[in-house]
């Protein structure tokens, strides 16, 4: 038997990079996933790589409208929801001096909001013993210049992970979260401007990582996986770093 057998999940953000990897790792290990991305293309082809174990949907983690759609295709399958991968997010380089509004408020909606309301809308559905994955980031314990919003933005994930870990460990329901390093993604590369100033950034980045180098989307599929299988089944609450060090060292 697979490690996830009968089990339905949850990946948001799925169409590339870490949330696309973890729900290929998901679906492999046994369990029927729910995909979300915003682009239907792109969306389309990932569950075409993952074959007839997947199910797109197609949302914005900041509409409410979206969620509700994503919450009816996994109600209409009938089998409930036993993992939810909150990793939908994003931001943008901006100096405190030239931070706006919109730039907060994009972020945040997407970030804190999209996690909050994903996982609110889909509570009915969860499945007692289920596991409610974040995806934090390690900058939520470090500072980062011109990155100050983003890096809020994931301390708060980690805030929710803990408060709703003790409000619903009663139905069985775990809540954790995973705070990546600099991991070698179209979203990481897309920070810069331009391909030159992007391979700039990441070798800058993996320069500041005691393993230096970036990390893998598979390498972080795997921390989901453990978090969303019986093996983690005495954890909550807790946030697992896997950054090649750099929180840590």
């Amino acid at each position: 038997m697979n490690t996830l057998d009968n089990k339905t999940a949850l990946v948001t953000g799925a169409t590339s990079g870490i949330g696309l990897a973890a729900a290929r790792k998901l679906a492999a290990e046994g369990a029927h996933v729910f995909l979300t991305g915003r682009r239907q293309q792109a969306l389309d082809d990932a569950v075409a790589a993952i074959g007839p174990d997947a199910t797109g949907v197609r949302a914005d983690v900041a509409d409410p409208a979206d969620l509700e759609r994503v919450a009816a295709a996994i109600r209409e399958r009938g089998a409930g929801l036993d993992i939810v991968f909150a990793n939908a997010g994003g931001g943008e380089f901006a100096a405190l001096g030239d931070i706006t509004w919109e730039h907060y408020a994009s972020t945040f909606n997407t970030n804190v909001g999209g996690t909050l309301f994903t996982v609110q809308t889909v509570l009915p559905l969860l499945n007692r013993g289920a596991s409610v994955i974040l995806t934090s980031s390690n900058i939520d314990v470090k500072g980062a210049a011109s990155f100050s919003v983003y890096a809020a933005s994931k301390a708060a994930l980690r805030s929710f992970a803990r408060s709703w870990s003790a409000e619903l460990v009663g139905r069985g329901i775990r809540v954790n979260s995973i705070a990546p390093g600099p991991i070698a993604t179209p979203g990481l590369s897309g920070l810069a401007p331009d391909p030159e100033a992007a391979e700039q950034l990441l070798k800058g980045l993996a320069s500041g990582v005691p393993m230096d180098r970036l990390g893998r989307p598979d390498e972080i599929a795997d921390a989901v996986l453990f978090l969303a299988s019986s093996t983690s089944s005495y954890m909550t609450g807790a946030e697992i770093y896997v950054d090649g060090g750099a929180s840590q060292v």
